[in-house]
Order: structure tokens, then C-alpha cells, then sequence
């Protein structure tokens, strides 16, 4: 927070006193200080900081010696970055994706035939743009409804043929977090968005991928490059849904299948209780400052544990700086709804996690 200039002081001071009942006031080197009124304080402040941003004020509760203080300084709104740039990462995505669907295309028509390759890359595509664009415009509708400023989606383009064709996609927020219930929905919003997405396109994509015999199919693998996963227990359930799982049969997975995998691998890792993951925005809306840390190492574990070391390693790394998403009203707790709502979370984060029991290919 910037030291108030005098001239401000008085207008602040009446922009407060119309939503509070102010007890005492004091200045500080980096803020006006207000001791505000312990009962209703949750919902007002959401009003105050909605007044005061058009203001470029941004105000934040603290609770000291049993009192509530509201203090209020002055913020520079982040500058709005380059327009271009998302839409330049957005059309180079499409363009690895496309890649890396005609290969796969190709590279499983050698032991069935899936159709065209090129129009097999357009239906990958745009189902797997489709279940990350859903999960940023679930942040973006979330942001909306709490009045929050938010970036275009930042969409991040991977490695094809060789690795996955993009890492996912993420929106800059432009406005503070106004307290634990905002910090909840704007986290919880884009995974749930996009698992939906993900399990429509998983079972139209079991539907579409073909079957042959077991043996038959043991002997096309060995002789084709085509990547092994761990299903989730969802998907499992998604290719039960759609009639493919014949004894004696093997499923042959479809590009639009391994789109539907990458968003639940997707989902899964964001929905981990880690660092300023999704998940972690929504742990620490639950259950704190402290146990968010402890939730981040265990989130950090089990990715050494399921083998992704790269993520892990990137998660630890991050999780070590002092950097962290806190909310203006960071003593107001969670509603118990959404309390509720957390181990339903970590249930569809298991329940989405690649089952290191079972492959398919």
C-alpha cells in the first residue's frame, strides 16, 4: 500500500463511515487505519472494496488484539498487457495440437484404421481446446460473478509427436481476491468446468475408438510406437459407459480418447492441494495459511509418487517462494457450504488421477 496523501484522507473516511461504524482512526506510514464493528463485517467489506477499487484504493482486514482493523491505501492497477500475445500463443497451441492429432492418427492406423488423418487432428483439437478453453472460461465466469478483472486465457503450447502438445492454459487475475469464499469459487470453477467437458468427450471418444482382439492387439503393440497410459477411474467408467470394455477385446484409444486423458491428467494436477495450483487456491480458502503448506507436500509427494517428477520438482520449487494468493478478508471463514464443497474436490481429484493399476494404449 502507497502513504495516503492528506487530501484523501477525508473522502476515505466518509466512503468508510457509509458502510461501517467506525470506532477509531489512525494513520500509519502505508495506510489509514480504521477499528470497524466485530459483528457483519463479512458482506460490507465486499461492498467497501468494490467503492474503493474505482477509487485505485484497495483496503485489507487484519484482526489484532481481538479488534478488526481495516486499513486502506492506495494501489496501481496492473498495466494491460499486449493483446496479441495470448492470440499468438492461442494459434500456435492449435498448431501443435493439430500436429501432434495427425500423428497419432497415422501412427494408430497402422494397426487399425481410425480415419483421415487430418480430419481425426481437427476433432482432437477441438476437444482438447475445448475441455481447457471451458476450464479458463469457468475461472472467467466465476471472476465475473465476484466482480473480479481478469486477463484473456493465456493458452500454453507444448511439444507434439514427443511429449503433449501444450501444458495447459491460465488467465491473470486483475483484481484482489476479496475473501476465502471468492478465493474458493474462482478456484473451484475451472476444473469442475472442464472435467464435465472432459467426460463428454471421453465417452464420445470410446465410442468412436475401435476394438480388436486381444491377441491380435498384443502383437500390433509390440510393433507400433504408440504411448501406453493410466486411465482415471472416471474414464475407466466413461469406456464402460460406452459399451467397450468386451472381454477378450482390446480398445485401441482414439486421438479424441487421448484428449479426454489429458484433461483429466489436466484436472487432476490442478485440482491438487499444492502451491498456487487450483487446488491450492482452494485449500487455502479451506483450511488456511498453515495447512495449506502441509497439503502443498503432500500434493507434492504424491506426484513423486504417481511419477511425475518434473511437476513435482516444479511445484517444490515454486512452493518455496514467499509468494501467495491472500485474500483482503483473510479472517472471515470459509461458508460451510463450500467447506462441504472441498471434500467433494479432493474426491474428483482421486477419482481423476491417472490408476497406476491399469493401461491401455
Amino acid at each position: 500500500m502507497r502513504i495516503l496523501v492528506e487530501s484523501t484522507q477525508e473522502e476515505i473516511t466518509s466512503i468508510v463511515s457509509s458502510v461501517f461504524s467506525v470506532k477509531s482512526i489512525n494513520q500509519n506510514l502505508d495506510a489509514l487505519q480504521f477499528e470497524i464493528e466485530q459483528e457483519g463485517f463479512k458482506q460490507k467489506f465486499v461492498e467497501l472494496v468494490r467503492i474503493l477499487e474505482s477509487k485505485n484504493l484497495v483496503a485489507r482486514l487484519e484482526r489484532f488484539e481481538g479488534r478488526i482493523i481495516l486499513l486502506v491505501g492506495k494501489f496501481t492497477p496492473p498495466k494491460s498487457r499486449r493483446t496479441w500475445i495470448p492470440r499468438i500463443l492461442f494459434a500456435v497451441t492449435i498448431a501443435m495440437v493439430m500436429i501432434d492429432g495427425y500423428y497419432r492418427t497415422s501412427a494408430a492406423n497402422l494397426l487399425t484404421y481410425l480415419g483421415d488423418p487430418l480430419n481425426t487432428a481437427v476433432l482432437y483439437t477441438i476437444s482438447l481446446i475445448g475441455i481447457l478453453g471451458i476450464h479458463e472460461l469457468g475461472h472467467m465466469m466465476a471472476s465475473k460473478w465476484h466482480k473480479l478483472k481478469t486477463s484473456w486465457p493465456y493458452f500454453i503450447p507444448g511439444i507434439p509427436v514427443f511429449g503433449i502438445p501444450t501444458f495447459g492454459a491460465f488467465i491473470s487475475a486483475r483484481s484482489f481476491m476479496t475473501n476465502r469464499d471468492t478465493l474458493f469459487d474462482v478456484g473451484i470453477s475451472g476444473p469442475i468446468a472442464g472435467l464435465i467437458v472432459a467426460i463428454i468427450v471421453s465417452t464420445f471418444g470410446a465410442y468412436i475408438s475401435p476394438m480388436v482382439p486381444a491377441e491380435q492387439a498384443q502383437s500390433l503393440f509390440s510393433k507400433s510406437d504408440i504411448v501406453q497410459v493410466h486411465p482415471s477411474i472416471i474414464m475407466s467408467g466413461t469406456i464402460a459407459l460406452a459399451g467397450k470394455t468386451v472381454e477378450g477385446m482390446e480398445l485401441i484409444m482414439s486421438p479424441v480418447l487421448y484428449a479426454a486423458w489429458l484433461g483429466f491428467l489436466l484436472t487432476f494436477l490442478n485440482l491438487l492441494p499444492a502451491w498456487q495450483l487450483d487446488g491450492g487456491h482452494i485449500a487455502r480458502a479451506t483450511l488456511g495459511r498453515k495447512w495449506h503448506k502441509i497439503t502443498t507436500y503432500i500434493g507434492i509427494a504424491v506426484l513423486f509418487v504417481l511419477g511425475y517428477w518434473f511437476m513435482a520438482f516444479l511445484v517444490l520449487s515454486f512452493s518455496m517462494s514467499k509468494h501467495e494468493v491472500r485474500p483482503l478478508d483473510d479472517i472471515s471463514p470459509l461458508s460451510s457450504k463450500r467447506k462441504k464443497l472441498f471434500i467433494v474436490v479432493m474426491a474428483l481429484a482421486v477419482l481423476s488421477a491417472p490408476h497406476p493399476f491399469s493401461m491401455m494404449h
